[in-house]
């Protein structure tokens, strides 16, 4: 009897929302299941940052910054369509937001009403736009680790 050994398949799954991930030839952002799961890489910070693009492949144009601040240069994560396309692509930033976010601006010196010969003061708001994220995002868990452990606790009671 000559059984075949069979060899574990790997499965993919978003970063974010933990999807399981398709490769299927001509799906991707299709309105179908396969479309939305589609399998896409997502640079965590992004390539034109450091003067480079895949879109023009092989032109280096000036970056904004010389070298990574979070040290993640050419990392990139995997992601279904709907979690690269729709969510990281598409933020929602409203009104009120941007309004907070331009004061966080002036008060740390980062506005600017005329472009000077340098990228200092856009590289400055990249990075407090990440550090707003990260602390809401800190805060959020906090927040959410604690609610979950109460509802655990009730329920256990």
């Amino acid at each position: 009897m000559n059984q075949r050994r069979k060899i574990p398949t790997v499965t993919e799954q978003c970063a974010i929302c933990g999807c399981q991930l398709r490769r299927t030839s001509g799906t991707y952002a299709q309105p179908t299941i396969e479309g939305r799961s589609g399998a896409s890489r997502h640079h965590f910070v992004a390539e034109r940052f450091f003067g480079r693009s895949n879109n023009r492949r092989g032109t280096k144009t000036e970056g904004i910054f010389g070298e990574c601040p979070w040290r993640s240069e050419g990392e990139f994560g995997l992601f279904c369509y709907e979690c690269h396309e729709e969510l990281l692509h598409n933020p929602v930033i409203l009104p009120a937001d941007i309004a907070l976010f331009a004061e966080l601006v002036r008060m740390r010196n980062l506005a600017e009403q005329i472009k000077g010969s340098d990228r200092v003061k856009i590289a400055g708001r990249i990075a407090l736009f990440h550090e707003a994220i990260a602390r809401g995002h800190t805060i959020l868990h906090k927040e959410e680790t604690k609610r979950t452990k109460t509802i655990a606790t009730t329920h256990d009671e």
